[in-house]
């Protein structure tokens, strides 16, 4: 796939495939950007911020992030947008630039999507883990749930769980599924949650 060019939203926050988040916008780049999504039908990326804040204009961000897409907007009791973007999939920035309203555009290659495993037994735990941070934070999407899928539990508990920013950026770089369920096997450990059986 050739390499694509999207705007950038550096975030102290790390978006995972397939999971949700809610976004106030406020500055002219990022609502100018929010609108050209939304007629386009197109997304932007989502990157964790290593140096620098959201506000700044001499940001710098970590080279894997996920393409996000717009599932809803509306009008917030601040008078500001509020919007909910899903998850896509990953992708690795290879160049940036800056537009004149101070919007980064990204030149990135999008990431193959991790092939669909089980959860493997060893696993169940965490499982039962997720199942209640989930039921614990009101998740909204448990109908849509996919417990027995690798991929799918371990990107929901990087993403629910309480760990620093840089744990869950190495957690989105991890390739394998089984892989980033056995490192968060051992960081529920450390945390000492005591996940449940499923």
């Amino acid at each position: 796939m050739p390499d694509l060019e999207i705007p950038l939203f550096p975030l102290h926050t790390v978006l995972f495939p397939g999971g949700l988040l809610s976004l106030r916008i406020f500055e002219p780049r990022y609502l100018d950007m929010v609108s050209n999504c939304m007629k386009s039908g197109s997304g932007f990326g989502v990157c964790l911020i290593c140096e620098g804040d959201e506000a700044g204009k001499g940001v710098a961000v970590h080279a894997v992030g996920a393409l996000a897409t717009i599932t809803d907007w509306h009008t917030r009791s601040d008078g500001l947008l509020g919007i909910t973007v899903h998850g896509q999939q990953r992708f690795a920035v290879r160049a940036q630039r800056i537009e004149p309203n101070q919007l980064v555009m990204g030149t990135v290659t999008m990431i193959e999507p991790e092939p669909e495993l089980d959860v493997p037994d060893e696993y169940f735990p965490l499982v039962g883990a997720l199942r209640q941070t989930m039921e614990q934070v009101g998740y909204p999407q448990v109908a849509m749930a996919r417990f027995s899928e690798a991929t799918w539990v371990g990107c929901r508990l990087a993403e629910l769980l309480p760990l620093k920013l840089p744990i869950k950026q190495e957690l989105l770089q991890l390739t394998d599924p089984l892989q980033r369920l056995a490192r968060i096997h051992v960081i529920l450990q450390g945390l000492d949650l005591h996940p449940t059986d499923r």
